[in-house]
C-alpha cells in the first residue's frame, strides 16, 4: 500500500472516530449545526474548528474562568458561539474579522444562537491594524486569546497577544502543524513559514510558558499551541 492510500485510510478512521466521540460527548445543537450550514451556503471556506475542538475551546475558557476573550479570526462565528457560551454573564468576546461579508454571516449566526449583542464585539478590518487599535485604546488585558487567522501573520499576532495579556492569560493557536509540513525548513508555503517563525519566537521566550499537541480528526492532521503568560 502506498503512502497516499495509507494516509487516506488513516484520515477515514480519524473522521469516523471523531463522529463516534461527537455522538457520545456532545449534545445535538441546532444553532451550531445551522451556523455551519449558513457558512457553507454563504460560500465561506471550511476553516471552522471541529465540534470536538469547539467543545475543547469552550471547556478551556470555562476552566480558566476567563471573562475577557480575544479571538483573532472570526470567519462565520462558529467558534465564537462556543466561546461566548463559555463566558459568565458579565463576560465579553472581542473577535477580529478581515472580510465584512464573513462578519455579517457571523453576526447572524450569533443572533440565531441567542448570544446577546453586547457580549460579542466583531471588529472588521485587517487584524494587525485592529490589534494596534486595541492597544492604542488602552484596552484592558484579555484573560484568553485564541489565534486562528492567516498563518503568515502568526508571529505578529503572537507579539500583539502578549502585549494584550497579563500574567495568567491563556494563548491558544490553532493549525500549527499543517499536516506535518511545519518541520519542512525549505517549504515554499507562506503559511508554513509563518508557523515556523511563530515557534521560533516562542523558543526561549520568557514571557510565556507553552506546549503544542498534534491532532487528528475530521479536520485532518494538524495541531495547536497552548501557553500561559508568565
Amino acid at each position: 500500500m502506498n503512502r497516499n492510500v495509507q494516509s487516506q485510510d488513516r484520515s477515514h478512521t480519524w473522521a469516523k472516530v471523531d463522529r463516534y466521540l461527537e455522538r457520545k460527548l456532545l449534545m445535538p445543537d441546532a444553532a451550531l449545526e445551522e451556523a455551519l450550514s449558513a457558512n457553507e451556503v454563504a460560500g465561506l471556506p471550511n476553516y471552522d474548528v471541529s465540534p470536538l475542538q469547539g467543545k475543547l475551546l469552550h471547556l478551556l475558557i470555562r476552566m480558566s474562568r476567563a471573562k475577557r476573550v480575544l479571538e483573532i479570526g472570526t470567519l462565520g462565528g462558529y467558534s465564537a458561539i462556543w466561546i461566548a457560551r463559555a463566558l459568565p454573564q458579565e463576560g465579553k468576546l472581542t473577535t477580529l474579522e478581515l472580510d465584512p461579508r464573513h462578519a455579517e454571516v457571523a453576526r447572524t449566526n450569533l443572533r440565531h444562537a441567542a448570544i446577546p449583542d453586547e457580549q460579542v464585539e466583531i471588529r472588521v478590518g485587517d487584524a494587525r491594524m485592529q490589534l494596534a487599535r486595541l492597544e492604542d485604546e488602552g484596552t484592558e488585558a484579555f484573560d484568553f486569546i485564541f489565534i486562528d487567522a492567516d498563518k503568515p501573520s502568526n508571529p505578529a499576532y503572537l507579539e500583539a497577544a502578549l502585549r494584550l495579556s497579563k500574567p495568567g492569560t491563556v494563548i491558544l493557536a490553532d493549525n500549527v502543524v499543517r499536516g506535518g509540513e511545519v518541520i519542512e525548513e525549505s517549504s515554499a508555503d507562506a503559511r508554513v513559514q509563518g508557523i515556523r517563525e511563530f515557534f521560533e519566537r516562542l523558543e526561549g521566550d520568557q514571557r510565556i510558558e507553552s506546549t503544542a499537541l498534534q491532532t487528528v480528526g475530521i479536520k485532518g492532521y494538524d495541531g495547536f499551541m497552548m501557553g500561559i503568560v508568565r
